[in-house]
């Protein structure tokens, strides 16, 4: 068994550092890590965040911390179970740590004035998690946010995390948000067949929602995390028709990306035989 605070081989080049972190354990049931949630750090400064991922009293970790100035700094072996995701589930499963690598990314977050992300800080997230997902094979559905985990918790990374320039280099699922207009919008209290059609379209997206056709807290809270993460423009919680139209937009491309992630994949084609009839000679030396 790994001692809590020894130092080990990162798992990437990229990390120029580890800080091991005592606050993993083993993953449960058998699961192996098939995702990826992203963080905001939320703290004013970026290493007394790092030193609390890495306090015993704090019982929290993840696995990567990316600085402001691209530094990557690993903190729990990806094969181990870090407490990054807390309380959440993702397309069922309500044990996210066990299923997830979390990538703690440096911002002071909402309560410090939430800075944009600085470019080096996400060429180097995305550097990071290009790696993560060849070595896990994670399908691109599965790159999510902490707030589409938690919505009723978290909003981190949030609006200001740059999704789309994600999904250009190869992470991820994105659509461009449909514009928002003045139309059809479904509000907290409402029921009907609108909001159990919007509630099961989330629950198809992964959110942890079960379909009643009342629109309640959770449903705001459910709406609001998925404007944070595909239609940032306005995050209010009202299911607008860009709400609506951006989800469904999403759902088709998803299900593409699955149809053509079970088709079979080609296999290389064999090499003939050399048309020689003498065996290469052994070189001597």
């Amino acid at each position: 068994m790994l001692n809590s605070d020894a130092i080990f081989p990162p798992d990437t080049f990229l990390a120029s550092e580890v800080v091991p972190s005592p606050n993993h354990g083993e993953r449960r049931g058998g699961r192996r890590p098939d995702m990826i949630v992203l963080h905001y750090t939320g703290m004013e400064s970026a290493q007394a965040a790092l030193q609390a991922l890495c306090s015993k009293d704090s019982e929290v970790s993840a696995h990567y911390f990316v600085f402001e100035d691209g530094r990557i700094i690993q903190s729990v072996p990806e094969a181990r179970r870090a407490w990054h995701a807390g309380e959440g589930s993702w397309e069922g499963d309500t044990d996210v740590n066990s299923r997830s690598i979390g990538i703690e990314i440096a911002n002071p977050g909402h309560e410090f004035g939430y800075p944009d992300f600085p470019r080096r800080q996400i060429a180097a997230v995305i550097a990071l998690c290009r790696g993560i997902i060849k070595r896990h094979n994670i399908e691109p559905a599965r790159v999510v946010a902490h707030s589409d985990t938690a919505p009723a918790r978290k909003k981190d990374p949030g609006e200001k995390f740059p999704w789309r320039l994600l999904f250009e280099s190869g992470i991820g699922v994105w659509v461009e948000p449909a514009a928002i207009s003045g139309d059809t919008r479904l509000l907290l209290g409402e029921t009907g067949e609108a909001v159990l059609t919007l509630q099961t379209a989330l629950k198809k997206c992964g959110y942890g929602i079960t379909p009643t056709g009342t629109f309640d807290e959770m449903t705001l809270d459910i709406v609001t995390a998925f404007q944070r993460h595909f239609r940032p423009e306005r995050v209010d919680g009202i299911a607008d028709n860009s709400t609506l139209d951006t989800l469904g937009h999403l759902l088709s491309v998803r299900a593409a990306f699955q149809a053509y992630s079970q088709l079979p994949q080609p296999t290389p084609a064999s090499v003939p035989p050399s048309p020689s009839s003498e065996p290469p000679e052994e070189s001597g030396t």
